[in-house]
């Protein structure tokens, strides 16, 4: 017999990508369960897979960075006594992307890319061993939404939020719908999907100077990123990252301001129109801002 659970949750997460640098990400997750009956004539209670088996997905991968630890660009270093963990990414050209953070805002994924098969692996050996007896089998279906008009992948980290939005890199893959003077502008939505294509969206204010963090790079490199420190509830985290895959901002980077940065925008480069902007984190959610 099998159970199976569509829509059961969203994941967004960002990921470490050789060609791309950092990634923002939201992928859909189905699920199939297989076994027998138990004692209440049923595989499992939907309840039960509603609930338990989103919060393994959440606590897992949700708003994380995930990195390929088999990539040879890869090198991540545990601190057991502080529980953090620095993570370098060599990428060549000056395209290195560095982390210092605490160790819940990785998923450490065992391949040398991140990919859906890789990561439905990772959660499968996850989830298994939190499966009743009567469950002999799982099958998760990880997606990407079908988005028909432009889209964009985005990172960010929000350090006044209580929950893991504080993680200072995670991500989305989000559509924007761009209306000039009442009418929907496929120019416009697909600027945003070329200018923020694989973007780390930062606040000026989190900036630093590199030698408030462990990072040390050389001169060359030092000048080509953004560095990045911030102390959470969750503990501090550190980011050096290339400038040109960033965009700095000088608000906080909420979807709220977000948005708003993106109307703003549109008013400066054709002041004499009027603009309504929908951005979206992720699936199904967003913000609205007017200019």
């Amino acid at each position: 017999m099998q159970l199976f659970v569509n829509d059961l949750t969203v994941m967004d997460f960002s990921y470490l990508c050789p060609e791309r640098g950092m990634v923002g990400e939201s992928w859909i997750v189905d699920v199939i369960l297989s076994g027998d009956l138990n004692e209440e004539s049923m595989v499992l209670d939907f309840g039960k897979v509603k609930k338990q088996l989103k919060q393994l997905i959440d606590e897992y991968i949700d708003h994380k960075l995930l990195v390929p630890v088999e990539h040879q660009y890869s090198r991540v270093k545990h601190d057991e006594k502080s529980d953090r963990v620095k993570v370098d990414f060599i990428r060549p050209d000056g395209k290195s992307i560095h982390l210092n953070c605490p160790a819940e805002a990785y998923a450490f994924v065992y391949s040398p890319n991140v990919t859906m098969p890789s990561v439905s692996d990772y959660l499968k050996d996850v989830i298994a061993t939190h499966l009743p007896e009567n469950v002999a089998g799982l099958e998760l279906n990880l997606r990407a939404e079908v988005i028909n008009t432009p889209y964009y992948h985005y990172t960010h980290g929000l350090k006044k939020h209580d929950g893991n939005c504080q993680r200072i890199a995670h991500g989305h893959r989000s559509k924007v719908v761009v209306f000039e003077n009442q009418q929907e502008s496929t120019k416009w939505q697909q600027y945003w999907a070329d200018r923020w294509c694989d973007i780390y969206i930062g606040s000026t204010e989190d900036i630093v100077d590199i030698g408030e963090t462990v990072f040390s790079l050389p001169d060359d490199d030092a000048t080509q990123h953004y560095v990045f420190a911030y102390e959470s509830s969750q503990g501090r985290f550190e980011l050096a990252i290339p400038k040109a895959e960033s965009e700095m901002l000088d608000t906080d980077t909420t979807v709220e301001c977000l948005a708003q940065y993106m109307a703003d925008e549109h008013k400066r480069l054709q002041s004499n129109s009027d603009f309504k902007v929908l951005a979206y984190e992720g699936v199904g959610k967003g913000a609205i801002a007017f200019a």
